[in-house]
């Protein structure tokens, strides 16, 4: 028997309540959004409020929240402050998003939590007024219990979706929040306008908090300035940067200068901060390069970090969640590929665009004397990609972060991960 096998079962257990209906789905019904609130307070409240006496910062945007995110939890860190953070989604296993300090929460003390917790499930299920809570819920209940139980000073929480109907904007009084940015994503659900997608979520302003943002658009600005203004919040819009990346480091800067941590701290954080599956390089010759990238804006990053390698031929391994913009994602990393290999990743609960599809779309973007193929097995794709490939050249796996999780495993699997508890890399 795996000595994971209790974690193995809390997580089997918490994946297969989705075989039971839930009042209201937040990816599929857009038109009772209050109850997704109300049912996550309802369920902290049987819990003992586990939210109520931490300093919460609140990071959302379409891109770069999760880097965020980590950049500042690295700076609290190096300041000596004892710091938790909660994050989506997770790469190799489930621990990863939940982390205090340098370690994510072990896997007994998952497991723990979950059975601590598995009678509160049962009461919302049968008497609560609102039906089961989602697994996202289920989950941001368990790293707030575990932040509880770590004191933890600070709490940093990455929104899963949007903004204003996530559940991690059950907190109250957040002392700060911020957005990133303003792009097309999730759009079935935020809305088909940015203005749409950035009045969702500005819904994390609150009362009380000190506003950040890197977005430029006067349109969106806009709205965020008289939210801010309506709310009496001290809003800073961060000077435009010349990458997605420096943005997101400029924002962790500024936000944890005006925390008060020093500049030497917050040098050391940002060294610190490291993310699995954001370019992430995985091993050399042939340079393989593991991408979680799934959005217009996010692949426009991909392709200008593409542009700092130096390689012989691109070998492309594309898989794509079926509700993204597939065609913004393609015009833009099929151009440079000299080989492409269509997939998919293999997750149960997620809906992946079809190869055929992919390839049927991707055509017409592809070079003269490009190749591509179809491999329903990811594993296939990658062998063959790495049979392909000379020690000069460069395996680009990109398209979901889905795909990126389950390629990453083949190089370091998933008991590592539970075994070190901290980003593994040989």
């Amino acid at each position: 028997m795996s000595k994971f096998e209790r974690y193995y079962k809390a997580v089997s257990f918490l994946e297969g309540l989705n075989n039971l209906p839930l009042q209201g789905d937040y990816m599929i019904d857009k038109h009772h959004a209050d109850i997704y609130l109300k049912r996550m307070r309802y369920f902290l409240e049987l819990l003992g409020n586990p939210d109520r006496g931490h300093k919460f910062i609140h990071i959302a945007g379409t891109s770069g929240k999760g880097t965020v995110t980590n950049m500042i939890h690295e700076i609290l860190l190096a300041s000596g402050t004892k710091v938790g953070s909660f994050t989506s989604p997770f790469v190799a296993t489930s621990i990863e998003k939940i982390k205090v300090g340098d370690k994510y929460i072990s896997p007994d003390e998952f497991a723990d939590i979950v059975d601590y917790i598995k009678p509160f499930i049962d009461m919302s299920y049968v008497n609560g007024p609102y039906g089961r809570p989602s697994y996202f819920e289920i989950f941001l209940a368990i790293a707030l219990v575990y932040f509880k139980r770590q004191k933890c000073d600070w709490v940093i929480l990455e929104v899963g979706l949007g903004g204003k109907y996530d559940a991690t904007n059950v907190i109250e009084k957040p002392m700060i929040t911020a957005i990133t940015n303003i792009d097309y994503d999730h759009t079935e659900i935020l809305g088909k306008t940015l203005k749409k997608i950035a009045f969702d979520k500005a819904g994390i302003i609150k009362n009380g908090s000190v506003f950040f943002t890197t977005e430029q658009r006067g349109s969106l600005m806009k709205i965020f300035s008289e939210i801010c203004e309506a709310k009496h919040v001290s809003l800073h819009q961060l000077p435009r940067q010349d990458s997605y990346q420096n943005s997101n480091k400029e924002l962790a800067t500024v936000i944890t200068r005006h925390l008060g941590i020093n500049e030497k701290h917050i040098a050391q954080g940002i060294k610190n901060a490291r993310l699995m599956c954001r370019f992430e390089t995985i091993q050399d010759k042939p340079l393989v390069i593991i991408d979680g990238a799934h959005n217009r804006a996010k692949i426009k990053t991909t392709v200008d970090n593409l542009k700092k390698n130096k390689f012989k031929k691109l070998y492309l391994i594309v898989g794509i969640a079926e509700n993204k913009d597939h065609t913004s994602i393609l015009k833009q990393i099929i151009p440079p590929a000299d080989c492409v290999f269509f997939t998919r990743f293999q997750i149960k609960d997620r809906k992946c665009a079809h190869p055929k599809e992919l390839f049927a779309k991707a055509e017409k973007y592809l070079k003269k004397k490009a190749s591509a193929e179809i491999f329903l097995d990811l594993e296939r794709a990658v062998l063959h990609a790495l049979k392909k490939a000379g020690p000069e050249d460069l395996i680009l796996i990109v398209g979901s972060f889905f795909l990126a999780g389950e390629a990453r495993k083949f190089w370091f699997p998933e008991e590592g991960i539970l075994k070190y508890r901290k980003i593994f890399n040989g």
